[in-house]
């Protein structure tokens, strides 16, 4: 490791204003990705600003239609949660499954997000169910806010306060994990509100969590896993590593689409 300046603010406005202070300075949420990148010298933030004692950022609510999660609510509280279980058990599910007991204890909802890692889960479920990413600034629709890999609309001293969820009539996540660090080599959350189904992909893509028009048409048509037999999405920009080929993930996004229709229907 290496010297940095450390703060933490106990108000948005005070953070907002340590960043502005330092340059090239980075918000700390839950560190799961954060520390580990400064730690092997891929990062070297001038100063950190601790987000973890800053009041009203945690916590999860209904207000009507919606669940509204506080950016710094650990996945371990959503996945736990009585009024995510009850209201939107498909977002409790992907939280019990993040990373490992010690991830899901400290990580956010607000840092995943922010981050947008290509193979994290939380960009999957925001997508598909069409959150508003709320900030100390605006209100930005999901369509708007993921634009590519670890890029978002997030502009500078822009801080996530909460997320808003809508709330389907159906929805379920399906993912094949890496079997070592949990990550999704391929997610899908799939989700029905009304006649309007919205598919989104994780974990496949260079591009980042995107959403399936294909499967989303097929869907459309009839809510039902045959309904995707056959149907395919294009993986010219998928990844291709030691873990599976473009095509292999290409395979698994209609597999894991299948899975998640079944789940959502409660089979």
């Amino acid at each position: 490791m290496y010297a940095f300046a450390y703060h933490r603010p106990g108000t948005v406005r005070q953070a907002q204003s340590a960043l502005h202070k330092h340059e090239d300075s980075k918000l700390l949420a839950g560190g799961q990705t954060l520390i580990p990148t400064m730690k092997q010298r891929l990062a070297s933030p001038s100063a950190l600003i601790d987000l973890g004692h800053v009041a009203g950022l945690a916590g999860i609510e209904k207000k009507g239609r919606n669940i509204v999660i506080g950016a710094m609510t650990r996945h371990a509280d959503v996945a736990s949660s009585a009024v995510v279980q009850e209201h939107l058990p498909a977002l409790a599910d992907l939280a019990a499954h993040i990373g490992d007991p010690a991830v899901r204890h400290r990580g956010t909802i607000g840092g995943s997000l922010a981050n947008n890692d290509p193979s994290a889960d939380y960009p999957a479920a925001a997508l598909a169910l069409g959150a508003t990413i709320i900030t100390n600034k605006r209100k930005i629709a999901a369509d708007d806010y993921f634009q590519g890999m670890f890029t978002t609309a997030l502009e500078e001293g822009e801080i996530i306060t909460k997320v808003s969820f809508p709330m389907p009539s159906k929805a379920a996540y399906a993912k094949f994990p890496n079997p070592a660090s949990r990550y999704a080599m391929v997610g899908v959350f799939v989700a029905k509100k009304g006649s309007d189904v919205r598919v989104a992909v994780t974990g496949a893509s260079n591009d980042g969590v995107f959403r399936a028009a294909p499967l989303e048409a097929a869907l459309h048509t009839k809510f039902n896993a045959k309904s995707l037999e056959g149907v395919s999405v294009d993986h010219t920009s998928f990844i291709s590593d030691i873990h599976g080929s473009a095509d292999y993930r290409g395979n698994l996004v209609t597999v894991m689409a299948k899975r998640a229709v079944l789940k959502a229907q409660g089979k």
